[in-house]
């Protein structure tokens, strides 16, 4: 019935409301506790605009079913169709007598907290090791990717959390490179993703959405930093007279050699090296061809310069969209940096150490092994030192610490302990937690096994659990290695007296011949 459904959903929306005010009642003191119910409380709004979509459709029926139902009941009068409906429920549960009965009012209720339950939790496998629960940024992939772009400053990655979102250093040709389209997008990427993460209630598309909107109206009017248009009629050779920020008042700009020079002494004798006359030479001559051919490819100059400029408002887009965001998140990346910067100067014992202590203000709540350890106190009697050194109750085979008691419940699910990894490489063993992940894959047993897959290069292969993606991977690194070492043999060329030119092995194979 129409009718039916429509209340249902409106029941259901009743107990959404009420579901959310629970969420909502107490704050979490703990980070991770704070962004599982905010996850917790989008799931339901988005299932409330569910359920408010499927009522308006029923209710705008254009089939006019909601009318003609109301007209049978006032027909036929209501106790009829409600007697009706009974029948066909009792004769549902005579077919089915074994389903178990739902109940609507348990299925948004929070969970209670169950020492039985192992299942992490949605943020436990949301964020990284690095990430703390959304409190700092990990772009240690990005780094990578950024330091082996051509003609950039080789940064640590401290100073590249520095200026990660400052683009003026890079020459606004080298930006049109594929690489660089790439790592712009890989790192715009990462940030909305992990805004998206750590702000599960705001109206994300909505940001997004006016920071394009003010991309737009900036790329229009050209107020673009760094990304202004040159002006109209103006040569190659004029576009590159444009001096870029220098690093200190007394540097000297080259435009010829687009180079940085620390004063004036040093400018001038750079003058007269060959390598500026060269430059000097190559640049009067691109002015002079187009000069020459200006007038003969105005149409393809249009077409390539209006191609270009698409690039570059693309690249544009995402660096816009890079600022923008990273600016909303200001706090993360200076907690970031700190943190990094506070690690780089600990012991591999003092970080262990303070990962056990970062959570210590999480409440900890009262564990079986405590009832049971009264109980078998009172029993032991004399025997109460014995049975604390003999017998430890660990029903839930938890972890033991340096103690040899196991550790409390809450660390085992702060560390991930619960989270299984697998590994084909060490032949499908499991390891609990991602920072015993992580570390397998220095240890002897993930080596042995890419050992004896005829990998001896473990470094290379970090990250890869699948034995075909490791086989896949090093062919293309011996191939590559054979195709570089070929390239490297035929370099060297070398002559006979006769004037025959040939590789270098070639004419030492000669000569130990005496053919040559």
């Amino acid at each position: 019935m129409i009718l039916e459904e429509i209340r249902y959903i409106l029941e259901d929306l009743e107990r959404l409301e009420q579901a959310i005010v629970d969420r909502l009642v107490d704050e979490p003191t703990q980070v991770r506790d704070r962004l599982n119910r905010e996850h917790e409380v989008a799931q339901l709004l988005d299932h409330m605009q569910t359920q408010s979509g499927e009522a308006l459709r029923l209710y705008g029926d254009a089939q006019d079913l909601r009318a003609d139902e109301v007209r049978l009941m006032s027909d036929d009068g209501p106790l009829s169709l409600f007697y009706k409906q009974c029948d066909e429920t009792l004769a549902y549960h005579q077919r089915y007598p074994t389903d178990q009965v739902d109940q609507p009012e348990q299925r948004y209720r929070p969970r209670p907290f169950d020492f039985n339950d192992m299942q992490p939790t949605l943020v436990d496998t949301m964020f990284s090791g690095e990430e703390g629960f959304g409190r700092y940024f990990d772009l240690n992939a990005q780094y990578e990717a950024y330091v082996n772009l051509p003609h950039v400053k080789r940064l640590t990655y401290l100073q590249y959390l520095e200026v990660f979102d400052t683009f003026g250093d890079i020459k606004r040709s080298e930006k049109l490179t594929e690489d660089y389209f790439q790592y712009v997008g890989s790192l715009s990427g990462y940030l909305e993703s992990f805004m998206r993460k750590t702000r599960p209630l705001e109206n994300l598309e909505r940001v997004f959405a006016g920071f394009d909107d003010d991309f737009e109206k900036l790329w229009d009017k050209d107020e673009v930093p760094n990304w202004k248009m040159e002006a109209a009629g103006a040569t190659a050779t004029e576009s590159a007279d444009d001096t870029p920020q220098l690093s200190s008042p007394d540097a000297v700009w080259c435009a010829d050699c687009e180079k940085e020079f620390k004063n004036e002494n040093v400018y001038k004798g750079h003058l007269s090296g060959r390598k500026h006359i060269r430059a000097a030479e190559q640049r009067a001559a691109n002015g002079a061809a187009n000069g020459a051919n200006g007038a003969n490819g105005a149409n393809g100059s249009a077409s390539s310069a209006a191609a270009a400029r698409l690039k570059e408002r693309a690249v544009a887009a995402r660096e816009y969209r890079i600022q923008r965001m990273t600016a909303a998140m200001s706090s993360e990346k200076e907690d970031t940096r700190v943190n990094v910067e506070r690690r780089q100067g600990m012991t591999e014992r003092e970080r262990r150490q303070e990962l056990e202590n970062l959570y210590t203000m999480m409440d900890e709540a009262p564990r079986p092994m405590d009832v049971e350890g009264a109980a078998d106190g009172e029993e032991g009697g004399d025997k109460e030192g014995d049975d604390d050194d003999d017998k430890i109750y660990n029903p839930l085979k938890l972890p033991l610490a340096w103690d040899g008691k196991p550790i409390p419940f809450w660390l085992y699910r702060l560390h991930g302990l619960g989270v299984e990894f697998d590994c084909e490489i060490c032949g499908q063993y499991t390891y609990m937690g991602r920072r015993a992940f992580e570390k397998h894959f220095n240890e002897s047993r993930h080596i042995h096994g890419l050992r004896c897959l005829g990998i001896n290069n473990p470094g290379l292969f970090r990250d890869i659990t699948k034995i075909e993606e490791a086989l896949r991977l090093w062919d293309k690194l011996e191939k590559e290695k054979k195709r570089n070492k070929q390239d490297e043999s035929s370099v060297v060329q070398m002559e006979d007296a006769e004037g025959h030119v040939m590789p270098e092995k070639v004419y030492y194979d000669l000569q130990k011949q005496g053919l040559v």
